[in-house]
């Protein structure tokens, strides 16, 4: 308990929630993407050459400076679409070193929790800013959540500090091994790689799916109304609870002594086929609160996969796990680019049919749960 909720993690908790609040009030989705896929892979080496304490310092008062200045910029269209974009290249330089210090600082029977943490702070920080945002002035939940990130800042630096240069010949291989160069050929020649790569792949898709359409389905199929969309919020509180869960889980089953490839293969086989049994299925539900219940228990199962193939990415890549997890999220990041236009050009040419937009998802979920579990390894690779 002392290692996983020890300083860097707690704060790594706190970020995660910042970073998904940060995003609520005003989304320019486009130009933010474009800033994270420019940063995650320059920050994930950066870890390792200036630490973490500095990187995680310069990505949060990136992302924080742009929310605040947005209300300044909102005058002028050009103005606005940079904040966005730095907020992005801020963001994408998060998460990567956050997923560094996870691989440094947590054992490998507590990371199922310590990830299923990480992943149920984002859902909180979303409700928590969804909550709030709507009823604030639009100038102050930028100033408040631009705030809130400084005084992060402040916090992080007086309380964190990169572990200390061991002395001994153990403590400079460890470093010398950080450090250590890598050929880009390595990240992509891996099947235990590309196994984690397309399962994040397939996670994404379907949680696009849901984020991007399920409001519209539900009004447009199942006759929801403004009042009862507000269910839609019940998937990702069910997806914070179940990740807490699925993580003690997952470190209960390694600490009696499960080995750590069996839990990442049966988390991730829940992880994405679960949801994807539930995508299948849902177009068959005609009752509004089972449709929200069905796609609760696909959100609920789908929190698995952070004690699987995301925790994976500190078992293979123990001294670079912030790289495979930026090369990891810029892959599925391609889910967000394509699930829109894809799903209205395939519900126009069904004639208002949804069956082939969630019997696709629910495909690329087997499809990913089938390769990952044949091809993942706990190895450490890199």
């Amino acid at each position: 308990l002392d290692v996983w909720l020890s300083v860097p993690t707690r704060h790594c908790f706190c970020v995660h929630i910042l970073c998904s609040a940060a995003l609520v009030p005003l989304t320019f989705k486009g130009q933010m993407l474009y800033g994270m896929r420019v940063s995650q892979i320059l920050g994930a080496i950066a870890v390792n050459n200036y630490g973490g304490r500095r990187v995680l310092c310069f990505a949060v008062l990136l992302w924080s400076l742009s929310t605040a200045a947005t209300p300044l910029a909102a005058a002028h269209l050009p103005a606005l679409i940079c904040t966005r974009v730095i907020l992005g290249l801020g963001e994408g330089l998060g998460l990567p070193t956050i997923f560094q210090l996870f691989a440094q600082h947590i054992p490998a029977e507590e990371r199922s929790r310590a990830f299923g943490y990480m992943v149920a702070a984002g859902s909180v920080g979303q409700t928590i800013a969804s909550l709030f945002v709507p009823h604030l002035d639009w100038h102050i939940s930028f100033e408040l959540f631009g705030f809130v990130g400084l005084v992060w800042v402040v916090c992080w630096l007086l309380t964190y500090h990169d572990p200390p240069i061991l002395p001994d010949e153990e403590g400079q291989q460890l470093i010398e091994q950080e450090k250590v160069c890598v050929s880009w050929s390595e990240w992509i020649s891996h099947w235990s790689l590309w196994s984690i790569y397309i399962a994040h792949f397939a996670m994404n898709w379907s949680n696009y799916i849901i984020m991007q359409w399920l409001p519209t389905y539900l009004s447009r199929t199942l006759g929801a109304n403004k009042e009862s969309m507000s269910l839609t919020a019940v998937p990702y509180i069910i997806n914070s609870l179940c990740g807490v869960a699925w993580g003690h889980s997952a470190d209960q089953l390694i600490s009696v002594g499960w080995p750590v490839l069996r839990v990442r293969r049966l988390m991730t086989l829940f992880g994405l086929m679960g949801p994807g049994l539930c995508l299948t299925l849902f177009p068959e539900v005609s009752n509004l609160v089972v449709a929200v219940l069905v796609i609760s228990m696909a959100m609920g199962l789908c929190a698995a996969n952070s004690s699987g193939h995301l925790s994976n990415h500190a078992d293979v890549a123990p001294n670079h796990a912030g790289i495979t997890f930026a090369i990891s999220n810029t892959i599925a990041t391609v889910p967000g680019i394509l699930c829109g236009p894809l799903t209205a050009e395939l519900v126009v040419a069904s004639n208002g049919r949804w069956f082939p937009v969630f019997f696709l998802a629910g495909t690329i979920n087997f499809t990913a749960a089938m390769i990952y579990y044949t091809q993942s390894s706990a190895r450490p690779l890199l």
